[in-house]
């Protein structure tokens, strides 16, 4: 687990950050050529960032991914045939519902906001508080929980073996055919394909000098030099390390209205020093994700970039100074299925 100190955070609001910037900086880079083993190396001619760009290819049984995809999308997974995973996690406006708590079938709001789909499978930890180690493990929970799908894996399995297309697809692919660890591996691995490579910022990663213009890299050289890249870089600029909210100001008092949840990973481990300690989300595709935070308080970008300044770095950002990190974050947005996902006039996202 990685974690930064609270002096750390002050030399970084105080601009005094190339110490600290460069550890980081040189840690991800490592981290790269870690990467290039796993056959995921960037081109010749990349330019040395921070964050690696996503791979173009993934080398996945596409015969679990379609089957992956269609469990994913099947109301079946939950209590009374009512939700699918689809239902919170819609592809079709970026991974996310865009509510502030899910709904589940007993119509009862969630307790927290849904983190995007897309680009799970970079993430060291699932869920906010991380308590799930892989996409296999995470299953369980949505599923089983009365607030989501409500349902077992008893009476998922029933379902699926008296669907004689799912017997057939099962008995193609798994030996063991349908039973809980065949059903969470096809969904684990559709939901492994659900990345966004090719966005104007991985362009520029592999060597594009021209896939950002000048006021969006001004925007990144911010996002540097404020400091938000100390927690948001590697492949998915974050998802890879635990952060606590509220590290130079206390957020959860000036919110007020303090909620179980709020605890972060305090609630598993018990361990104050995880009180209000979160996984670092994701910024991928972040301008279609809102509503921002755990607790979705921040309904637009902008408003996402002023508390993350306040209460993580320290600082009253300026208007021009949030307008140019927002500016370089909506170069993020990568492509699924080849097409661009971008936001429909009518709210939402498409593809």
């Amino acid at each position: 687990m990685v974690k930064r100190s609270y002096w750390l955070v002050l030399a970084l609001s105080g601009l005094a950050l190339c110490g600290a910037a460069y550890v980081f900086w040189y840690t991800a880079l490592a981290h790269n050529g870690a990467k290039e083993d796993a056959g995921l190396a960037v081109k010749p001619g990349a330019v040395d960032e921070p964050v690696t760009p996503i791979p173009l290819d993934l080398k996945l049984d596409k015969r679990k991914v379609a089957l992956g995809r269609q469990l994913f999308h099947d109301p079946r997974l939950s209590s009374g045939n009512k939700i699918s995973c689809a239902h919170c996690h819609n592809l079709a406006t970026g991974g996310v519902d865009g509510l502030m708590h899910p709904i589940g079938t007993s119509n009862a709001d969630g307790e927290i906001d849904t983190p995007t789909v897309f680009n799970s499978g970079f993430n060291f930890r699932l869920f906010w508080d991380g308590r799930a180690a892989t996409l296999e493990d995470q299953i369980d929970f949505p599923m089983n929980n009365p607030c989501e799908m409500g349902s077992t894996w008893d009476e998922v399995i029933a379902k699926l073996r008296s669907d004689n297309a799912y017997r057939r697809d099962f008995a193609d692919i798994y030996k063991e055919n349908i039973n809980p660890q065949t059903v969470r591996d096809a969904i684990a691995t559709f939901e492994r394909s659900l990345t966004t490579p090719n966005s104007k910022f991985d362009r520029y990663l592999r060597g594009d000098k021209h896939a950002l213009n000048s006021s969006e890299l001004a925007g990144y050289d911010l996002f540097k030099s404020l400091g938000c890249i100390s927690c948001h870089q590697g492949m998915n600029m974050g998802g890879n390390m635990y952060e606590k909210l509220g590290l130079v100001d206390d957020y959860f008092r000036n919110r007020g209205n303090l909620h179980k949840v709020d605890l972060g990973r305090y609630n598993l481990t018990k361990d104050e020093d995880d009180r209000f300690e979160f996984r670092v989300p994701s910024l991928r595709n972040v301008a279609l994700t809102a509503p921002y935070l755990h607790d979705a308080s921040a309904s637009t970008l902008d408003a996402a970039v002023i508390i993350m300044g306040k209460y993580q770095l320290g600082m009253d950002l300026r208007e021009e100074e949030v307008a140019k990190v927002v500016k370089f974050l909506n170069t993020l947005t990568g492509e699924y299925d080849g097409k661009l996902l971008s936001i429909h006039p009518q709210g939402g996202a498409h593809r």
